[in-house]
């Protein structure tokens, strides 16, 4: 069962605040190694050329002077693995890779429970000789460093220049370049994608156990993926109640496979309720993230009650087989009987082939069969709530007068408590799935359905080599040579037809 890696890109609007704090003792619970591919000045000098670009665009906002990845790595590296050259590693890996400068930290959390890299990365690479602007002429700039045609544009009611403003006199450098522009790739969502698998691959050849292997989280997957919050991050408090709604999500996509939803059926409501819906918000509102939860909230009432409408029609087929279930039986009775019965004008037998071996996969049917059975069971005991909660929605909403006053309150409490039983029994059921190492209820059930075909198509296969080659089988060949022989017999003595020594007598 492997986990998700878990690989973060942050933007960097005071790049030296940020070296400061990842490589300090002093900030830092748990500091085990720093390195650095340049010297310290260059985050300062690429802060600088980064903040004189920002001004001269007129964009709005914060200026990036650099970016940071966070890369989890597992907990059983610092065993196995030197932290200098571990984090020598993955920084020069970038480097080559990317072909820009990096510092990078590696760092324990207080509790030493979550053991990462910050790796801090340029956007632009140093030139190997700086490109100069010469003045043609004196040059005159305002105090946003704008450049003015005048000289009288930049002087005060005195005639002094004023504060802020400078003069660059003829064949002076007024404009010095050290760096290229920003790399585009390190904008784009593909970027952030790639490193992800890289670092994933990198890290799934270090580790030595199987289960410490990790894979990158699939957009694609019925589920949606919770998000970590950072130490003093400020939207923690609205990271905490998004998260409380993708695993509000992730527990209904657990009870819909339990159920016999198809995962086509699941997948065609989270695009159209959530993916759909979150373009459509965006568009029309903008980037609101509050919206988000109201979103998802409808998806999982979609959800739910295509999950009622499966079970409904499960009850519904299986209350119609018991009622034919004699006939079918007797049917299939006379069918085998049927298929039982060998050709009896067959005299050559055909050689034995070797008995059908059982493949792996349906080896480990009867185990996944009693983890099946386990979630069946879970899935019971939510109906059951839901149901007894659904009866008392209905007592709630239909009373009137004065019990409304006096019952409503109590039968809400009786509905809240069985909303919260209801969700734990969701969350459970990835919990039984978890204990026997399958990544999700996902994951198991289409091992589960893999397994089980393989299974009965195994058992058709020993069916039929049994019907056809087995002990009964060749138990009745030998009746049926023996008849051959009692009738050829017969005939002889009727037609008075006798041998001797071989020759017709």
């Amino acid at each position: 069962m492997q986990r998700n890696s878990f690989i973060q890109m942050n933007k960097l609007s005071n790049v030296a605040g940020r070296i400061n704090y990842i490589t300090s003792h002093a900030k830092q619970e748990n500091l085990y190694a720093v390195y650095e591919t340049t010297e310290r000045s260059f985050w300062k000098e690429l802060a600088k050329c980064n903040q004189d670009e920002f001004k001269k665009s007129g964009t709005e906002g914060k200026c990036i002077e650099a970016r940071e990845l966070i890369i989890a790595l597992p907990e059983s590296f610092p065993d196995l693995y030197d932290s200098n050259e571990l984090l020598q590693l993955f920084t020069n890996r970038f480097k080559e890779k990317h072909g820009v400068e990096c510092i990078s930290a590696l760092h324990h959390n207080k509790i030493k429970t979550n053991y990462h890299i910050h790796l801090i990365f340029s956007e632009r690479e140093r030139l190997l000789q700086p490109i100069e602007k010469v003045a043609t002429r004196n040059m005159f700039f305002d105090e946003q460093g704008k450049h003015v045609r005048t000289k009288k544009e930049i002087l005060d009611e005195r005639g002094n220049v004023r504060k802020g403003c400078k003069i660059i006199k003829k064949n002076e450098a007024y404009e010095r370049s050290l760096f290229t522009i920003k790399n585009k790739q390190f904008k784009q969502d593909s970027f952030v994608n790639d490193i992800k698998h890289f670092y994933t691959d990198l890290i799934n050849l270090l580790v030595e156990d199987e289960k410490d292997k990790l894979q990158v989280f699939d957009k694609n997957s019925l589920y949606l993926p919770t998000k970590k919050i950072g130490k003093n991050n400020l939207k923690a408090e609205q990271i905490e109640a998004d998260n409380e709604k993708r695993m509000q999500w992730n527990r209904e996509v657990d009870r819909a496979l339990v159920s016999a939803v198809p995962e086509g059926d699941i997948q065609q409501i989270k695009k159209e309720y959530i993916t759909d819906q979150i373009k459509t918000s965006i568009a029309v509102f903008g980037n609101q993230p509050e919206y988000f939860g109201n979103i998802v909230t409808t998806a999982v009432m979609a959800l739910a009650i295509l999950i009622s409408k499966v079970l409904q029609k499960a009850r519904d087929v299986a209350a119609g087989i018991l009622n034919v279930e004699p006939k079918q039986k007797k049917a299939a009775g006379v069918t085998q009987r049927e298929e039982s019965v060998p050709d009896k004008q067959r005299v050559v037998e055909p050689q034995i082939p070797p008995q059908p071996t059982m493949p792996p996969d349906a080896a480990a049917y009867p185990k996944l069969e009693k983890i099946y059975a386990e979630l069946q069971k879970q899935n019971e005991a939510i109906s059951v709530i839901e149901k007894e909660r659904s009866l008392l929605e209905i007592e709630h909403d239909d009373l009137r007068g004065f019990k409304a006053l006096t019952k409503k309150g109590e039968l809400q409490t009786k509905i809240d408590r069985l909303n919260s039983q209801a969700a734990q029994l969701k969350g459970a059921l990835s919990k039984i799935v978890k204990r026997y190492y399958y990544y999700s209820v996902q994951e198991f059930y289409g091992i589960y359905y893999a397994s089980k075909a393989a299974a009965a198509k195994y058992q058709d296969e020993v069916k039929k080599w049994e019907v056809t080659y087995g002990i009964e089988a060749q138990n009745q060949s030998v009746k049926v040579k023996l008849e051959e022989y009692r009738k050829k017999v017969r005939e002889q003595e009727k037609n008075h037809i006798y041998y001797y020594k071989g020759r017709e007598i």
